[in-house]
C-alpha cells in the first residue's frame, strides 16, 4: 500500500475533477504533485426526445453520485480509507446549450445539448445583430430561439446556466461560471475577462418589447478566471455528491467549466500559438491566438482559455458515437460466432486493421452524422457508407474511412485558420479515440498536415484537466499565471509521442476529403427524406 498517498488523502492534499461527458460521468482524483491517485465512472446516454437532444437532470444528479461513489470505493480499495475530504473540487461537463431555472432552481424547460442545431434562426439574426458569430448551439441561441417562438417559460427565466455551472450551483449554492464555460454562452470582453458589456445591451435592445422582467445581466452567472474562488462545498452539497454522509462539506471549490476547457489543460494548450484536439462524441480543436481574426467567420467560434486568453475552436457535433456503433456490431458477430475477446482487444483490433487500408480507404467514404453538422451545411443527422462500383470494399479500407470521417468536417473547418496564417507551435489530441497507439494520431496529423503529440495522460481528457484547475486555484503561487502552472509544476519531463504524416498519408486523406466533399449533397438528401 503507498503510505505518501494515505496520508494525502487523509490530510486533504489531493483536487477532484468531476466531468459531465456525453457517454461517461468519471471522476479523477490526484495528488498534490498531480499524480492520478483514483477513478470512477458512470455511464449516460443522451436522449432523442420530441426531436431535440436532451439528458434528464436527474439523471445527472444520479450520475454524479454514482461516479463518486465509485470514485471512492476505488479509493477504499487501493488505500485502505475513507474518503472524508479533497483539497479542492471542479465540476465540468459539455458545453453550452441551454439550461433554464426559476427563482426556486427548478428547470423551467428540457436541458438541450450542444447537439441540437435548432436555432439557426437566432444563431443567424445574433450574428447579424452583434456582429460576432453566434453558434447554434450557444446558450444565448437557444435562449433567442425560444424568445422568437413565444415560449412562455421565457418569462418566469431567472437564471441561465449551462450543465457544469449548474451542478456547481446545487453543490456550492454559488451562480458562477469559468470563463472557457462562459464563453459558450454568450461573447466574453477579452480585455474585461468578463461577458461583453455592449453585446448585452445590444440583446436587451433587441427583446425590449417582449416586457420580460429580467435583463440579460441579471440571468446569467457571474463570470471568473482559474484560480478565483468559486465558492465551498455545502452541507447540502456534500448530502447530493455524497449520501453516504461521509464526505466533509467546507471544501473549496474551482470555477465550473467546459469540456472544451478541461481538454485545452489537460494537453498543456492554454499558452499562445499552441492548440488541441478534443475527440468524443463531438470533435473539436482549439488554437489559442496572439491577436484577433481579421474577420468574422460562420465556421470559427472565438472563446477563451480558462485563463482567459482568446481562442479559435472548431466545433464539429459528430465525432466517435458511429465508430462506437459500429464497434457494437462486430462485437455481436464475434459473439455469435463464438469469438471470446474483451472490448479493448476488439477496439485495437479494428484500429490496427485500418493500417492496411488504402490512403484513400479504396474509395469508401463515411459520413458520421448522427446529428446535424453546421461545418457541412448537414441540418440533420443521418449515419452514410458510400462507395462506387469500383470500390475496394475491405475492413482496413471500411475502417480507415469510419476513423477519416471523424477528421473530415474539422479539416474543412481548420481551413480557415490556414487562410487566416494563424501559427500553431504545438497541437495536441487527446480523447479515448487515441488509445490505440499510432493509429487515429497518423490520421489527425494527415488530415491537419502537422504533427501530433499524444501525452500519457491523453486518456483522461477532461476530468483530469478539471483536477488540475482544482488544484491551480489551490496551490498556485501569487501571480502566477495558468500556462506558466502546467508548465513549471505538471508538464516539464512528461513523455509522449509525436507523429507526423508522411506525404503519401496526407495526400491520401486529401483525396478522400475530395471525395467527401463532392458527396455531400446525397448526404444532405438523404438525410432529409429519411429524418421527415
Amino acid at each position: 500500500m503507498n503510505r505518501d498517498a494515505e496520508t494525502k488523502i487523509a490530510l486533504g492534499q489531493t483536487a477532484l475533477g468531476i466531468e459531465l461527458g456525453s457517454t461517461r460521468i468519471k471522476s479523477v482524483l490526484i495528488d498534490d504533485r498531480h499524480n492520478i491517485l483514483a477513478t470512477g465512472s458512470f455511464q449516460w446516454e443522451n436522449r432523442l426526445e420530441n426531436g431535440l437532444w436532451t439528458y434528464h437532470l436527474e439523471d445527472a444528479a444520479a450520475g454524479l453520485q454514482e461516479s463518486y461513489a465509485s470514485l471512492a470505493a476505488d479509493v477504499w480499495k487501493r488505500y485502505g480509507r475513507k474518503l472524508e475530504t479533497v483539497g479542492a473540487i471542479g465540476i465540468s461537463g459539455m458545453m453550452h446549450g441551454y439550461l433554464a431555472l426559476d427563482r426556486d432552481q427548478k428547470p423551467l424547460a428540457p436541458f438541450l445539448t450542444w447537439r441540437n442545431t435548432n436555432t439557426a434562426r437566432a444563431a443567424g439574426l445574433l450574428t447579424e445583430q452583434l456582429q460576432f458569430n453566434i453558434p447554434l448551439r450557444w446558450s444565448i441561441a437557444h435562449l433567442y430561439e425560444n424568445i422568437l417562438n413565444g415560449e412562455a417559460h421565457v418569462k418566469r427565466l431567472d437564471y441561465l446556466c449551462t450543465l457544469s455551472s449548474y451542478l456547481h450551483l446545487l453543490l456550492s449554492g454559488q451562480r458562477v461560471i469559468g470563463i472557457c464555460e462562459a464563453s459558450g454562452m454568450f461573447p466574453i470582453d477579452p480585455c474585461r475577462h468578463d461577458f461583453d458589456s455592449v453585446m448585452l445591451d445590444r440583446f436587451d435592445a433587441l427583446i425590449a418589447d417582449k416586457g420580460y422582467s429580467w435583463r440579460i445581466r441579471s440571468v446569467l452567472p457571474r463570470v471568473l478566471t482559474a484560480g478565483e474562488a468559486a465558492g465551498l462545498l455545502t452541507p447540502e452539497g456534500a448530502r447530493l455528491l455524497d449520501p453516504s454522509g461521509t464526505l466533509r462539506p467546507g471544501i473549496p471549490m474551482a470555477p465550473p467549466e467546459g469540456d472544451a476547457g478541461t481538454g485545452m489543460v489537460a494537453t498543456n494548450s492554454v499558452a499562445i500559438g499552441t492548440g488541441n484536439v478534443s475527440a468524443g462524441t463531438s470533435i473539436f480543436a482549439m488554437v489559442v491566438l496572439d491577436k484577433p481574426l481579421r474577420k468574422l467567420y460562420r465556421d470559427i467560434d472565438m472563446v477563451t482559455t480558462p485563463g482567459g486568453h482568446p481562442v479559435a475552436m472548431v466545433h464539429c457535433n459528430n465525432g466517435t458515437s458511429e465508430i462506437d456503433a459500429w464497434f457494437r456490431l462486430f462485437r455481436d458477430f464475434a459473439a455469435a460466432i463464438g469469438a471470446q475477446t474483451d472490448d479493448g482487444a476488439l477496439y485495437r483490433a479494428l484500429f490496427q486493421q485500418s493500417l492496411r487500408g488504402d490512403g484513400d480507404c479504396g474509395g469508401v467514404i463515411a459520413y458520421n452524422y448522427l446529428s446535424g453538422e453546421p461545418i457541412t451545411g448537414s441540418e440533420t443527422g443521418c449515419p452514410m457508407l458510400l462507395r462506387g462500383q469500383t470500390a475496394c470494399l475491405t475492413l482496413a479500407n471500411f475502417m480507415r474511412a469510419q476513423i477519416y470521417s471523424v477528421f473530415a468536417s474539422l479539416a474543412i473547418g481548420m481551413d480557415i485558420l490556414k487562410e487566416e496564417n494563424v501559427r500553431i507551435s504545438r497541437l495536441t489530441a487527446h480523447g479515448g479515440l487515441f488509445k490505440t497507439p499510432g493509429v487515429a494520431q497518423r490520421y489527425l496529423s494527415a488530415a491537419m498536415e502537422a504533427p501530433i503529440t499524444v501525452l500519457q495522460s491523453a486518456g483522461e481528457g477532461g476530468p483530469y484537466g478539471m483536477a488540475i484547475l482544482a488544484a491551480y486555484m489551490r496551490q498556485r503561487k501569487p501571480g502566477q499565471l495558468l500556462e506558466d502552472y502546467l508548465q513549471a509544476e505538471i508538464f516539464t519531463g512528461q513523455s509522449g509521442s509525436t507523429i507526423a504524416a508522411s506525404p503519401e498519408e496526407i495526400d491520401g486523406f486529401r483525396q478522400f476529403l475530395r471525395q467527401y466533399r463532392r458527396l455531400l449533397p446525397s448526404q444532405n438528401a438523404a438525410a432529409s427524406i429519411i429524418n421527415r
